[in-house]
């Protein structure tokens, strides 16, 4: 007899985050006041805690690009300098959206690559289904290694070593997530209440972080993220990545108190759905693919049912799927407020997961 999904998680003794204090909320407001010590938990175990909110931001338009996409978009490279620490720290941006409407729907992509459009982002199509997109390079924030004295991590650690609750690379890509959120705030023509982070991979884990400690962003996209970003940490199959898999390449991208946690993916206090329960009762979407086995589909779809519990709570529908619908490809579940989209093929954000992300977000 094949096991329910609810059979699953029970058998995988995955904790509940409603129950982190002991007592189980059951209403909202219990929830709000021990969410706090789910998001202490995420980042003291894993992410660390954020660099330090800017004493200022201000943004230089570097170029405009009125007929951009044949003329239906327009093209913005601009510049967004924060002063943190001290210090003046500017990054690049890209900035596209339709040339017609008002009110429009945005994405916040952090990308692999600065290019417009890149191969994991086919603006033309973003910009067709009526959406605006925002990207930069992950890497002209800080370099995608363990050397923390450049880029923002240079002002970071300027006059510190790195303790066990310091901000990772991950959270100093997510700070800079925030600081594109900051610069769409003053742009009229973007709907402030329907803006989405999203990221592929390791850039999906930053934008779950991002989505947890910034409430402005209305719902997150995560897109083969796998081990400590989408994906449970209890059950691994064994082409899965567990937590020793990843701290032994990118050690980098977490807190050092992360490394506590090895080779304990069954005996962690939280896991991974943590961080969607963190951003209810806005929204979560995932993506996962058939042969991204590293990433743990399985896993994947049992992480978004695990925090269904707590958009139950506020009333809304959690994740809302069919016992036939377990790993079931080329079907979108994207009626509730966690989607999920589980197509053929490997590990990439290819045209399919946008699509699915976006018909998830014309339904919000």
């Amino acid at each position: 007899m094949v096991d329910t999904v609810k059979e699953k998680l029970a058998k995988l003794g995955v904790p509940s985050a409603l129950e982190i204090c002991g007592k189980r909320a059951e209403t909202v407001e219990e929830w709000e006041k021990i969410r706090p010590e789910i998001m202490k938990t995420m980042l003291e175990c894993e992410y660390g805690y954020l660099p330090e909110n800017p004493e200022d931001v201000s943004f230089e338009i570097k170029n405009i690009d009125e007929r951009f996409c044949a003329s239906k978009a327009t093209f913005i490279e601009l510049e967004i300098t924060s002063t943190v620490y001290g210090e003046k720290f500017t990054f690049p941006v890209n900035y596209v959206y339709p040339s017609k409407g008002e009110k429009i729907k945005t994405f916040v992509h952090i990308n692999f690559r600065p290019p417009v459009p890149d191969k994991y982002m086919p603006t033309e199509e973003i910009i067709d289904n009526g959406f605006a997109c925002a990207s930069f390079c992950y890497q002209d924030v800080t370099s995608d290694d363990g050397d923390f004295t450049n880029g923002l991590a240079g002002l970071v650690y300027k006059d510190c070593e790195r303790s066990d609750y310091s901000p990772g690379k991950i959270a100093m890509w997510a700070w800079a997530a925030m600081r594109v959120m900051d610069f769409l705030q003053t742009r009229d023509e973007v709907d402030k209440e329907n803006i989405c982070v999203c990221g592929h991979s390791r850039l999906g884990k930053t934008a779950l972080l991002t989505g947890a400690v910034d409430e402005r962003f209305a719902a997150v996209h995560s897109n083969c993220a796998g081990c400590s970003g989408d994906a449970l940490n209890r059950g691994k199959l064994p082409k899965s990545e567990i937590i020793s898999n990843i701290l032994d390449r990118f050690e980098f991208w977490f807190c050092k108190n992360y490394e506590s946690f090895r080779d304990k993916d069954n005996e962690t206090p939280f896991d991974q759905h943590f961080m969607h329960a963190l951003i209810a009762p806005r929204k979560v979407h995932v993506a996962s693919a058939e042969n991204d086995l590293w990433a743990g589909p399985e896993n994947q779809f049992l992480c978004c049912a695990a925090a269904s519990e707590v958009y139950e709570l506020y009333g809304k529908k959690g994740f809302v799927f069919g016992e036939g619908d377990f790993l079931n490809p080329d079907k979108y579940l994207n009626d509730g407020s966690i989607g999920f989209c589980y197509r053929r093929g490997t590990h990439y954000f290819s045209r399919d997961d946008w699509h699915g992300l976006m018909d998830f977000m014309k339904k919000q």
